[in-house]
């Protein structure tokens, strides 16, 4: 007998006195992820939680993640590698300009999906970083203004239950203790909204409002990547809300062109 014939049948038999899973052919990973978040500080309970929960949706929806802590890394090489750009928790600003502008393109060409939470509507100047002003419009030409330090807790209500990233999310669900920032306008003309917190139902009340109108989902439309901000994202335990679990894991599968 041949050594290959010999080789295929010593592994047939292996196979059959061995457990199951030893055997079981892993799926392969359809797409890949990288998500970004700065190391350490008050968010990190937020990143620890969602890094636990990302590792399970790799398993169950067949992609593989990647983490950075800042954005040295990125230039167009590094983003062609990926299909999804997570922006867990890092701000519009302190970006390498080869990071930039690499981001820029991808957004514009349409080359990778994005979905950005909380820090990444912090659109204005700090830490001694100017604005940067194609990310403000691209979240839909707005400028940070205030948040609610103490934290509140509101409803959010869905406006376009017909969009992939909200099947499946209730009408309304509530959030607890978020910092909900205001912006200087309201993004709606210049983006699809797709979901508003309702001012009225903070809990406890503040006088920091935007007045009504105040979007914390929403698409850019006017270019080619599937985007999605999510203005949540600032305690851990988000993450045992099945209402923003379902808008995350809908977001990644929407932005990854599925």
């Amino acid at each position: 007998m041949r050594p290959l014939r010999l080789l295929a049948l010593a592994t047939v038999f292996a196979c059959l006195l061995a457990p199951l899973p030893l055997c079981a052919q892993q799926p392969a990973a359809n797409f890949r992820v990288f998500a970004i978040a700065e190391p350490g500080g008050i968010h990190k309970p937020f990143v620890d939680a969602a890094k636990v929960w990302l590792t399970q949706e790799a398993q169950q929806d067949h992609f593989t993640v990647d983490y950075i802590e800042d954005t040295k890394p990125i230039d167009a090489a590094f983003l062609a590698r990926y299909r999804v750009f997570i922006e867990l928790n890092y701000p519009p600003y302190h970006w390498t300009p080869t990071a930039a502008a690499a981001f820029t393109s991808a957004i514009e060409n349409g080359s990778i999906g994005w979905i950005g939470f909380h820090h990444a509507g912090l659109l204005g100047e700090f830490d001694g970083f100017p604005m940067w002003q194609w990310f403000s419009n691209f979240m839909g030409g707005i400028r940070w203004t205030n948040y609610i330090a103490t934290f509140a807790s509101a409803n959010v209500h869905i406006e376009d239950a017909q969009h992939p990233v909200m099947r499946g999310v209730p009408a309304v669900f509530p959030v607890r203790d978020e910092e909900w920032y205001t912006w200087d306008k309201s993004p709606r003309p210049n983006v699809h909204v797709l979901a508003t917190v309702d001012e009225s139902s903070y809990t406890p009340d503040s006088k920091i409002k935007m007045g009504g109108d105040h979007p914390v989902v929403w698409t850019n439309e006017h270019v080619k990547a599937r985007n999605v901000y999510i203005f949540m994202g600032h305690h851990p335990d988000l993450f045992e809300n099945t209402a923003f679990t379902t808008l995350f894991h809908n977001s990644i599968l929407w932005t990854s062109g599925q």
